[in-house]
C-alpha cells in the first residue's frame, strides 16, 4: 500500500474545554489521538486551548474596537488560517457543544467576510471537523452544529468528519480516565473502544486527503463563487426564473 505524502501540510487543534490549563482536559485527550497521527504523518500541528486566552465575546474581528479592553483572537486567528486543518474539540453539557465553542465559531464568523488572493471567502479550500467527549448522549447533536457553521464559513467537510466518545447513562468515568471511585482501572476509559479508535482514525485521515487534494489544486476554482467577481458585476451563467 502506497503511503502518502502529508508533510506539507499544517493542522491547528482548538481545545473549546471549559477547564483551564493545568486542568486535566478529557478532550484534549482524545484530540491527542488524532494529533499523534498527524504528527507521525509528518503534519505540522498547533494545538490551542480557547479558555487560557483572553478571547472577548462577539463578531467582530478585534473586539477591542468595540469597547473590549483584551482581545486575544486576531494573533490567534493568525495561527488558524495558517493551517490548511481546523480540528474543534468540545466537551458536551447538557446535550450541547460547550459555551467555549459557541464563542469560537463567533470568532471565526467575525473572519468570514474576508477573501483569499482569489477574491473567495477566506476559509475556502481548508478542511475541517470535530472531536466530542461526554456521558450520556449528544455527540452526532454537537457534531452537527460545528460542522454545519465551519461549511457555511466555507470550510471543507470530509466524510466521518467527527468523531467523539460517550460514557453510559448517569454519572461516571470519562474519557481517559485512569480510576474512578477511587478504584484504579485496568485500561483508561474510553482506550478499548474500537468505534472511537476507528472514527478519530478515519476522520483523521479524511482530514489529510481532503485537505491534501485541495492544496494541490490550490483550493477551489474561482469560477462562479468569487465574491469580488460578483461584487463587480459578474454572474456566470445565473438567471432569475421566468415569471409566469
Amino acid at each position: 500500500m502506497k503511503k502518502n505524502d502529508f508533510s506539507d501540510l499544517k493542522a491547528v487543534f482548538v481545545n473549546c474545554t471549559l477547564k483551564k490549563s493545568p486542568q486535566l482536559s478529557h478532550t484534549a485527550t482524545l484530540m491527542e489521538v488524532s494529533q499523534r497521527i498527524m504528527k507521525n504523518e509528518n503534519v505540522q500541528t498547533d494545538f490551542i486551548r480557547l479558555v487560557d486566552h483572553q478571547v472577548a465575546n462577539g463578531v467582530y474581528p478585534d473586539m477591542k474596537d468595540h469597547n473590549w479592553d483584551e482581545d486575544e483572537w486576531p494573533d490567534l486567528f493568525k495561527r488558524i488560517i495558517e493551517a490548511d486543518i481546523l480540528v474543534i474539540g468540545t466537551p458536551i453539557w447538557l446535550g450541547e457543544k460547550s459555551s467555549v465553542t459557541q464563542k469560537l465559531i463567533e470568532r471565526l464568523y467575525a473572519m468570514s467576510g474576508m477573501k483569499n488572493d482569489k477574491g473567495q471567502y477566506i476559509y475556502y479550500g481548508k478542511a475541517g471537523g470535530c472531536v466530542i467527549t461526554g456521558n450520556e448522549d449528544g455527540v452526532k447533536h454537537c457534531a452537527m452544529g460545528i460542522l454545519y457553521s465551519l461549511q457555511h464559513l466555507g470550510y471543507s467537510i470530509p466524510p466521518q468528519a467527527d468523531c467523539g466518545w460517550i460514557g453510559e447513562v448517569g454519572p461516571g468515568a470519562s474519557y481517559g480516565d485512569k480510576e474512578w471511585n477511587g478504584e484504579k482501572l485496568d485500561t483508561p476509559v474510553g482506550f478499548d473502544s474500537n468505534f472511537t479508535n476507528r472514527n478519530t482514525t478515519f476522520m483523521t485521515y479524511n482530514l489529510l486527503h481532503l485537505a491534501a487534494m485541495l492544496k494541490a489544486n490550490n483550493g477551489y476554482p474561482n469560477y462562479g463563487n468569487s465574491r469580488e467577481d460578483w461584487d463587480d458585476g459578474a454572474r456566470w451563467e445565473f438567471e432569475n426564473p421566468e415569471y409566469r
